[in-house]
């Protein structure tokens, strides 16, 4: 059994610091999901205000529409 011990001290600390990597990777990576998530629905909300208050102006005033050259 004295055998094991030296070889149990040199595996215990790299497997705490593999998981403790696993741990923060994930979350890391599941914060940039997120992230990209919410900017998605943001940039789409804002896209959808533009095109509302784009549709809104041209019903308001459908002769300001822009003539061709010519």
């Amino acid at each position: 059994m004295d055998v094991v011990w030296p070889y149990l001290a040199a595996l215990v600390p790299t497997i705490f610091v593999a998981t403790f990597f696993y741990v923060i990777m994930k979350r890391i990576i599941e914060g940039d999901r997120n992230e990209r998530l919410a900017q998605r629905r943001f940039e789409e909300a804002q896209d959808a205000a533009e095109n509302a208050a784009e549709k809104t102006r041209e019903s308001a005033d459908p002769d300001n529409r822009e003539r061709p050259a010519g």
